[in-house]
């Protein structure tokens, strides 16, 4: 146990939980449980979604993927980064303009409201949980490196915790914690690329020449060797990254807690230049580990420098931590790692809670005849339950690499989302059933190529050899989505249809000009 480590970690967590009591007050309303009650400036909200987006896989699994991999880690990087241009100048007016908590507000605005609010709902609770399994991972192989203590009980002590976050304190407190943690994260991560650098005297190629030296593929670490050794995977990675983002439940909420679309847009400016920086630090980093770490036999399993590293395979930045700033350092950093992942679990579990909630409960089951006591009652049940179902998910899903989990995330996110939530903005012909059946299919075709692909197949289920031989689906299943829309809906000759068709006009009105969202309520 790191005594010094454990007061900084436990200060932060006494800091944020204080927050969460100051939010609590301000939490009167299912509006204000969900979106802040729409009050959060563009400055804070991109500042928001950076610390929501830079989450365990980004902080975690990208440096420790850049220790392992070299090179190759600059894919998840740059393509988790392209994405968000097309969310600036595609997607965010639009959907401050025409949502008000959830994806399924935009996909129902003019289609039939009770089919395609259970099927984004379903599908966003698909993607929730996947990307719950990074965070829980990540954060039970922190505590159980920071306290010494079972994994096991780890998981269960941050689910337990994420929970008080977001049943008490809703969307208020969530953004704070996120803008405080993302000016942390931000600020210990410069600190220690600078001491990596003073490590070598501010020489960078010393650094690279050591980190080639300490990895197994030498010199070949420094260009593409292993993620893009087979291509088709390799671009399959690199759209579901571009195209997951817009998927994302709990990111793309966060647009409906800003007054206006103006202030959405300038969300995604402030995140984009951000997250641009972080980015490049955090691989940066990883390849600091690989150059530094071996100099440190006692952060390797039994000692041996080249196997294993102690806490598991997501911990090569904590270890650089110490070794470059002692226990302040690491606890710093280790506060910092931990509050990213309440903060992201946190958003994680609103965005849930808002499908169960709001979509299926209050649109669907009660026909939107719901009182306001009843509603948050309903909304805090649901994160209860999605906070028991994350605790069990991190406890399957142990060993697994972080980056690489959330993925698998960003490629059913990309299949079955992204695709009916760009057609229902952008396509007049687009109707209820060639959204239904476009998104159906991504979904399923995504789940089930993710199921036998060898992530689980041969890692999680162990048989010898996967049935679908890449790890990420999304070349095939976000393709078909789109077809299987388009051409459905073409044939489609119902009534329905017509109306659909019909109610493209006033909503591409409203996306433009926002003319009626305050009256309108949907």
């Amino acid at each position: 146990m790191n005594t010094q480590a454990i007061l900084i970690f436990a200060g932060f967590v006494a800091i944020t939980l204080g927050i969460t009591y100051w939010a609590s007050n301000r939490t009167r309303s299912t509006s204000d449980f969900y979106t802040a009650g729409g009050g959060i400036t563009g400055t804070q909200n991109g500042m928001a979604i950076v610390g929501d987006y830079m989450s365990a896989a980004t902080l975690l699994g990208i440096s420790s993927l850049a220790f392992s991999n070299g090179f190759d880690s600059l894919i998840y990087a740059v393509c988790a980064f392209m994405g968000w241009p097309m969310i600036m100048f595609l997607i965010a007016e639009r959907l401050r303009n025409l949502g008000r908590y959830t994806l399924s507000d935009i996909v129902s605005y003019r289609l039939d409201e009770r089919s395609t609010r259970i099927f984004t709902a379903i599908s966003s609770l698909t993607v929730v949980l996947f990307y719950l399994i990074v965070q829980m991972v990540g954060a039970g192989q922190l505590v159980q490196l920071l306290f010494g203590i079972d994994y096991t009980y780890a998981v269960i002590a941050v689910g337990l915790l994420m929970m008080v976050y977001v049943v008490v304190g809703g969307m208020v407190a969530t953004t704070w914690v996120q803008i405080i943690k993302a000016v942390l994260m931000l600020g210990n991560g410069i600190v220690l690329m600078v001491l990596a650098l003073r490590y070598f005297n501010f020489d960078f190629s010393s650094l690279l020449a050591a980190a080639a030296n300490n990895h197994q593929a030498g010199e070949a670490m420094k260009g593409p060797w292993k993620l893009m050794a087979n291509p088709i995977s390799g671009l399959s990675l690199a759209v579901s990254l571009v195209f997951g983002i817009a998927g994302l439940p709990h990111i793309m909420m966060r647009f409906f807690t800003v007054p206006n679309a103006r202030a959405a847009r300038k969300s995604v400016f402030v995140a984009t230049g951000l997250m641009g920086a972080f980015f490049v630090i955090i691989c940066f980093l990883g390849l600091s580990a690989m150059a530094i770490l071996p100099n440190y036999p006692a952060f390797y399993v039994d000692g041996k420098v080249g196997g294993p590293v102690l806490g598991g395979s997501n911990m090569p930045i904590m270890h650089l931590a110490t070794a470059l700033g002692g226990n302040l350092l690491f606890g710093l950093l280790a506060a910092v790692s931990f509050a990213t992942i309440l903060a992201v679990v946190s958003g994680l579990t609103l965005a849930g809670a808002s499908a169960i909630a709001h979509d299926l409960y209050a649109k669907v089951y009660k026909n939107d005849h719901v009182s306001p006591s009843e509603a948050m009652r309903v909304n805090r049940l649901a994160s209860i339950g999605i906070g028991m179902v994350a605790i069990v998910l991190g406890l399957l899903f142990r060993d697994q690499n972080v980056a690489f989990l959330v993925a698998l995330a960003f490629s059913i996110a990309a299949s079955a989302n992204f695709p009916v939530l760009l057609m229902s903005m952008y396509w007049r012909s687009l109707t209820t059933r060639g959204a239904l059946a476009g998104g159906l299919v991504g979904l399923s075709v995504a789940l089930a190529l993710v199921v036998l692909s060898p992530a689980v197949w041969v890692r999680i289920f162990h048989f010898a050899a996967p049935v679908f031989p890449y790890d990420y689906p999304t070349l095939i299943s976000m393709p078909l989505a789109f077809v299987v829309i388009v051409v459905v809906s073409l044939m489609d000759r119902s009534p329905r249809a017509a109306q659909d068709k019909a109610g493209f006009p006033a909503q591409e009105v409203r996306a433009e000009t926002a003319v009626g969202i305050a009256s309108v309520s949907h």
